[in-house]
């Protein structure tokens, strides 16, 4: 018991908690059973604070396909932002946006690729919305294309003393904002060069990622580490949801 308690001690955790392995497992299984599935729902919710911040934010991400034209990607973490609320973590227009699913908690974390040319911050931002609301705001989102608006670009977490030192509001190159209607949760990315350099003409994920895209956050294949990137930490997290309490805390 107490080696058992050491263990648990010695993770970096964003909180405190855990979520019951039926419960969450019936969130990715997509149970409409009435109570379970709200249950399920909440408890996805409670992940920022249940969940060792390394399962949320890996130190390495393998994005296998995940680079243009299917080339492979590794990204690795450079820094974790402190746990907070959404005050000043948004453009005005996609705080706004945001509003009517609110804020319990949102977490941030920055990585670079293997060359370190590029660098991406990739968010989680937990609601307090039911399922109902997050329904309501992903078919805003889509119907609206909120996602392709420049105006409603994310903010990157510009870290001191790593890559992203300089990666500023003018250097976002590329995004992608999911909301998931499974979760209170809402994923989103975006990527620039490590050097610093601003971006007149920043582009889409779900664009920069087309065949034929000629912008130079297309060409780069700035859209791929958005995308690739957001999508893998999308996963993790369902991972997590659905893995037992003692891999979770191991």
């Amino acid at each position: 018991m107490r080696s058992r308690a050491g263990a648990v001690g010695a993770c970096l955790v964003l909180g405190v908690g855990l979520i019951g392995g039926a419960v969450t497992g019936s969130w990715l299984a997509g149970d409409d059973a009435g109570d379970g599935s709200r249950g399920a729902f909440a408890a996805a919710g409670a992940l920022w604070h249940s969940v060792p911040v390394d399962r949320l934010f890996p130190p390495t991400v393998q994005g296998q396909g995940a680079g243009p034209g299917g080339a492979d990607r590794t990204w690795t973490r450079i820094a974790v932002a402190p746990d907070s609320g959404c005050k000043g973590a948004f453009d005005p227009l996609l705080g706004k946006a945001l509003a009517p699913v609110g804020c319990q908690r949102l977490i941030r974390a920055t990585y670079t690729d293997a060359t370190q040319s590029y660098v991406t911050t990739v968010g989680l931002l937990f609601t307090d919305a039911d399922a109902t609301a997050m329904d309501s705001l992903a078919e805003r989102f889509r119907d609206e294309k909120l996602g392709d608006r420049t105006d409603l670009m994310p903010r990157p977490y510009a870290a001191k003393d790593t890559a992203a030192a300089d990666f500023g509001t003018k250097q976002r190159a590329s995004w992608t904002v999911s909301v998931l209607t499974d979760a209170p949760v809402v994923v989103y990315a975006v990527s620039g060069w490590a050097d610093g350099r601003t971006v007149d003409t920043p582009q889409p994920a779900a664009e920069a990622t087309k065949s034929g895209a000629t912008t130079p956050a297309a060409q780069a294949g700035l859209g791929n580490e958005a995308q690739g990137l957001a999508d893998r930490i999308e996963r993790a997290l369902r991972k997590d949801v659905s893995s037992p309490a003692a891999e979770r805390t191991s």
